[in-house]
């Protein structure tokens, strides 16, 4: 058997370990692969699932990473060829680490182990995934098997759900060079779950400020702009943790106190047939839109043009919870004053009385008097809005967040 040919590897060649990509609701995932590009970062990607949605941000244009598509096992030839393949390249497998693929579900340890002979012929020097779950599964096993480094970055339905074993993602940040999450409420839980402080890097989601220009316009603007009445927009997947069933309360408690409101909710899910009845019970057929999942230019288009953006967050029955929403990162660059709760991390980019609004989750009757209160004072509207600006452009920028995952990979910054 000839020996494996192993190319010289260079620093920043790093592999992104995607569940699927693109995702047209992970947007966040596409800016920071953009803005690591504009750093230099030499990137891979693999996608271990094909997308199914056929819509595309057009951002993704942009990307120049090659895309690796990852073969899923279907027959047990398929795995023996994996296997095969894997020792020819690898060469044989330690012990500890055979265990491990053995114990593994049959797909992912044939992932892993394609993942780790693409990494080694390419030269990757470091493999980084998104979401604690299958992605790093793989991840993790992948670069131990091609004697590489890994990273993951850790959000929010794979830290807060009834489904996620604490141990198994304290398994995997003891093993990773860095664990990178994106607020310090997850920074707190992943240190109380037993994960090394050192070992953890705060990297909040980036954001374009370029794509995301602030509104311009003056008090005088505003009174001269003939209006159709408040309106308030809602931007997410119609799940659960968004907490649009509360919105949709809200508009209708706004509407019977004699406000001119109006609402639209830009998105698609398990619970957009209910939140559609919902609105219909509420008698605000009338004043509701439901738009569908928008491409990101229509998006910032009706954000940016909105009065309001509601991100009503919950924890679900399931203890699913949203990390930090893009758009609520988008609205506050656009200069749409946001009302939001308080749920995991959000109140460390909406801060109340600051940057926005935070009412209590499940609270429509506060989310309509804090939607109200904008709508009666500008003033404090606007003042919300700037400081809104000027917190994101400080914090999540995203080209400080490339410059922070990629300071994260120096040899001094090894954990």
């Amino acid at each position: 058997m000839p020996e494996p040919t192993v190319p010289e590897p260079t620093p920043t060649r790093i592999g992104y370990v995607l569940k699927m990509y693109p995702r047209f609701s992970e947007t966040f995932i596409v800016t920071e692969i953009l803005a690591r590009e504009a750093l230099g970062a030499d990137l891979e990607i693999f996608s271990l699932r094909a997308p199914v949605d056929p819509r595309f941000h057009d951002s993704l244009a942009r990307v120049q990473a090659p895309v690796r598509y990852v073969p899923r096992v279907r027959r047990a030839e398929d795995l023996w060829t994996a296997l095969a393949t894997a020792r020819e390249v690898l060469g044989p497998l330690p012990d500890r680490l055979l265990a491990e693929l053995l114990a593994a579900d049959a797909e992912d340890a044939a992932q892993a182990l394609a993942v780790a002979v693409a990494a080694r012929r390419s030269g990757l020097t470091h493999l980084h995934a998104h979401f604690a779950s299958l992605a790093t599964t793989v991840a993790r096993l992948a670069a131990l098997a091609a004697g590489i480094t890994y990273s993951f970055t850790a959000h929010a339905r794979d830290l807060f759900h009834e489904q996620v074993d604490d141990a198994d993602v304290l398994r995997k940040a003891a093993d990773a060079h860095h664990v990178v999450t994106i607020s310090r409420f997850n920074v707190a839980h992943l240190r109380a779950i037993g994960v090394a402080p050192e070992r953890v890097r705060l990297v909040y989601n980036g954001l374009d400020l370029e794509a995301f220009p602030a509104r311009t316009g003056t008090d005088d603007d505003v009174e001269a702009t003939p209006t159709t009445g408040l309106h308030v927009v809602g931007v997410g997947r119609l799940v659960e943790k968004k907490g649009f069933d509360d919105l949709l309360h809200a508009v209708a408690i706004l509407r019977g106190r004699g406000h001119r409101v109006r609402a639209t909710l830009v998105g698609g899910g398990e619970l957009e047939e209910r939140l559609r009845a919902t609105s219909s019970a509420l008698g605000l057929d009338d004043v509701v839109t439901f738009t569908g999942p928008l491409p990101q230019p229509q998006v910032r288009d009706v954000v940016g043009t909105a009065d309001v953006l509601a991100a009503p967050c919950v924890v679900g029955s399931d203890g699913n919870a949203d990390g930090l929403p893009t758009v609520v990162l988008e609205a506050m660059a656009l200069g749409t004053p946001c009302v939001t709760t308080g749920v995991t991390g959000l109140g460390e980019a909406v801060v109340h009385e600051s940057t926005g609004l935070v009412v209590d989750q499940h609270d429509p009757t506060g989310l309509a008097e804090a939607v109200a209160r904008l709508d009666a004072d500008p003033a404090l509207a606007r003042s919300l809005a700037t400081a809104a600006r000027a917190l994101v452009q400080d914090r999540f920028d995203s080209r400080r967040q490339a410059a922070q995952l990629q300071a994260a990979l120096a040899p001094e910054a090894a954990a």
